[in-house]
């Protein structure tokens, strides 16, 4: 997975913070693809897909164009008489009144999801504009389109998660962490004094999440700890309000009170799994007089379109193909940043930081687990559940299938990955914990670190020496 990195700088102050983001390379692939279409970054509000792309427009070409669908609702009128590529540039360019190059210029149709003709206009850009160079955002596309006006096999997809942990340690601007984090897996075992500095740094993660402006807001503070885990608690608060207008904006108010009901109920479903693996999701007291999987079903697909949950499906056998083994009404619901969970669940954050809540820190640990595989390139999660025994996460390797077991803390007992490997035989499997990295020959299964959950799934780290200064 491709990296770039981001600067940003007091105003104040000689202090830098450096910030990383995994697009950008992949951007850079896109501009020069030979088989290049018009592009849709995907992602939840609020994770960095405008600035993302007005960075690599400004800095990757002559010009960038940006138009923004939810600021200006006047840009809409420019695609209702037709969507004839030449006709749409050429208004866009008297509207802005700056000449758009097709040729070298970079276009951002940002908000896309505000105008549904300019998402179906994709289709006739890719056909009959292909040197145009094209970049739209979207938060809400799965949620805004219907299948028969989206321009299916004429757009090229990227999705933008929240910052993962290797991207908060670059913002940390923590050296000795990031090169101990780099070179993790050189080595077959780790010493408890470079673990122990990880660790620390993961349980800070713990409290902000990738939240871009949250990470920003706790760095630019920390010099006083406090009132940084504040800082960052209440626009936690602030992005979660914004999260809820949105349902009643684009859902309408009877069904944004059962979407909000849904996500308000995940924290608290995930929270009570006080021993072993999260339990499937339950459909009963989520929704008043509503208690079956097709009850829940319409707010539950709306969030996941929407970026703001994951969910992880439960095979009932360990075989290939594993879709072959799910339900479709049983499955893991995660909320998609581990920061806005612990503010969802006002744990306060000074007791994330210390790990001193509560003997059910389990679901956290898994939670982000799963955030950091989706972040990795993971796009499809799964877990095991057979009789009683529990597996977090199966990965498909080469034809075989990897249990992945999550634990929270040093105790461990894999009685479940026993099992497992007793009936499947697995040709290796992955336990993560909050131990030290024991990856010795001759051993089936390997430990590894929890903050090593999304590097352990790349099979190289390739970073972008790209910088931005943010101010």
């Amino acid at each position: 997975m491709f990296k770039e990195k981001i600067l940003a700088k007091k105003n104040w102050a000689n202090y830098k913070i450096v910030m990383k983001r995994k697009l950008y390379n992949d951007l850079m692939e896109w501009k020069v693809s030979m088989s290049r279409k018009p592009l849709l970054v995907k992602g939840a509000r609020q994770v960095g897909k405008s600035y993302l792309l007005k960075e690599f427009g400004k800095r990757e070409f002559p010009c960038c164009h940006v138009f923004n669908f939810e600021q200006d609702k006047r840009l809409n009128q420019i695609f209702k008489p037709d969507l004839l590529p030449h006709r749409i540039i050429s208004e866009l360019s008297i509207y802005s009144e700056k000449k758009i190059n097709i040729n070298n210029d970079l276009v951002i149709f940002d908000e896309i999801q505000e105008c549904p003709e300019a998402i179906t206009s994709l289709k006739y850009f890719y056909e009959d504009m292909q040197n145009l160079t094209l970049c739209c955002a979207g938060s809400l596309i799965g949620v805004k389109m219907s299948s028969g006006s989206f321009p299916v096999g004429k757009v090229n997809f990227l999705n933008l998660y929240p910052m993962s942990f290797d991207e908060f340690l670059i913002a940390s601007n923590d050296k000795i962490s990031l090169e101990l984090f780099n070179t993790a897996l050189t080595g077959d075992l780790q010493s408890d004094i470079a673990h122990a500095k990880l660790w620390d740094r993961l349980k800070e993660y713990y409290m902000t999440g990738g939240m871009p402006k949250v990470v920003s807001s706790y760095l630019l503070n920390r010099e006083s700890r406090l009132e940084a885990m504040n800082n960052a608690r209440t626009i936690q608060q602030e992005l979660l309000e914004g999260y809820f207008k949105d349902f009643a904006k684009h859902s309408g108010k009877i069904n944004s009170l059962h979407i909000v009901s849904v996500l308000e109920n995940i924290p608290i479903q995930l929270s009570n799994n006080i021993n072993g693996s999260v339990k499937r999701y339950r459909f009963k007291k989520v929704i008043s007089h509503k208690k079956s999987f097709s009850d829940l079903q319409g707010p539950i697909d709306w969030l996941i379109n929407a970026g703001l949950i994951i969910k992880v499906k439960i095979c009932n056998r360990a075989e290939l193909p594993l879709e072959t083994f799910c339900k479709n009404n049983i499955f893991k619901l995660f909320i998609f940043d581990i920061g806005l969970l612990g503010a969802m669940l006002d744990l306060p954050p000074k007791a994330i930081i210390s790990q001193d809540f509560g003997i059910a820190k389990g679901y956290f640990a898994e939670n982000y687990v799963a955030q950091e595989f989706l972040a990795a390139g993971i796009s499809n999660l799964y877990s095991w559940s057979e009789r009683n025994s529990e597996i977090e996460f199966l990965r498909v390797g080469d034809e075989n299938i990897i249990p992945v077991e999550v634990k929270s803390g040093t105790r461990t007992q894999a009685k479940s990955l026993g099992q497992f490997i007793k009936k499947y035989s697995p040709v290796k499997a992955i336990t993560l914990t909050g131990r030290p990295l024991n990856k010795a020959p001759g051993l089936k299964v390997t430990n590894y670190p929890l903050y090593l959950a999304g590097k352990i799934l790349q099979s190289s780290l390739i970073f972008a020496s790209f910088f931005i200064t943010l101010f």
